[in-house]
This record gives C-alpha cells, structure tokens and sequence, in this order.
C-alpha cells in the first residue's frame, strides 16, 4: 500500500494531481492520501482514497501499513520514515509555485537522495516513471532506523550556540 501525506497546513495539488493521473494510467488503486484541508479549490483525486485530514492515530496506522510513503520534502515526513524505517519517495514543493515560502524543500530532497530507501521525483512529470521502477523492484525497508532523539554531541552545539558557550550545567 501507498501512503501520502503532504503534511497538514498546505494543500500539494501538483502532487496528488500527478499521482492521480498515475493511478488512472497505471491501475494501481492500493494507495490512500493525506491531502491537507482542500477547501472549494484544492484539487480532489478521483483515482485513489483520500482524507484532508487524518488525527496522529489514523496517521500513524496508515503509516506503519504502508510500503511506500509519497510526500513532500517536509522534515516531520522524512523523520517519520528514517525512524518507521519505510522507504519514502519525496517530490520538493517549489516557492515559484507559491507551495511554499522558498526553494528549500528542494535543497532538502537532494541531501535525502543520497541516503538508502529515499527517492525523489523532482517533479510531477518524474513522478509516474519513479513509482513504476519501485513497483517493479519494490524496496526494502531502510535497513538502519535513525533515532528519535538527538545526538547528544548536536544537543550540546546547540546549547552551546544558543547560550553562546554559557549554558546552565543542568541543561
């Protein structure tokens, strides 16, 4: 099953519009989507389930059942999937679009290219081929969970940082 969330303040219609024309042409129909409030004018995908919002039980469950995630270049997303170890195709949202302030999700896709079990289609026109070659040699699970808690060396540069070298002993 295909799980997408496109995280819960902005609609991705770019995304699920292209997901939606690749279920129609490929027939897949095992996939359900997180597709943020739509509103009127948010675009709504006839070719597979969808929610605009699902409470963190419901998110959690279709997560942990799923065996892709599809998503956005969110930090929260990414997370998710390093510590469920789910293997995650993500599709950067883009500021020329107004789906976000900046281009930083993309600069965040191309750090995540390199890890193990994240792909990435830069843009919709990329996203049917990349689903059809994870189909076709479907993914492992990431082999190594990251934590969900910080390295305690990162802890300290930050406290570090934000206490410019005067932080409390207790912190």
């Amino acid at each position: 099953m295909i799980f997408v969330t496109v995280g819960h303040e902005l609609r991705f219609d770019r995304l699920i519009k292209g997901l939606d024309s690749w279920a129609l042409e490929s027939g897949y129909k095992d996939m359900f989507a997180q597709v943020a409030e739509l509103g009127e004018e948010g675009y709504k995908p006839r070719n597979f389930a969808w929610q605009s919002f699902l409470d963190p039980d419901s998110f959690k469950s279709r997560f942990e059942e799923a065996d892709l995630i599809v998503a956005h270049a969110g930090m929260g997303t990414i997370i998710t999937a390093l510590t469920m170890k789910k293997p995650l195709l993500i599709m950067p949202r883009r500021g020329a679009f107004k789906e976000t302030r900046n281009d930083h999700q993309i600069a965040t896709a191309e750090q995540f290219a390199r890890r193990s079990g994240i792909y990435v289609a830069n843009d919709e026109t990329e996203l049917g081929s990349v689903l059809d070659d994870l189909l076709a040699n479907p993914p492992s699970k990431i082999d190594e969970a990251a934590s969900e808690f910080a390295e305690p060396d990162l802890l300290q540069a930050l406290r570090s940082f934000i206490y410019d070298g005067q932080a409390p002993e207790n912190m």
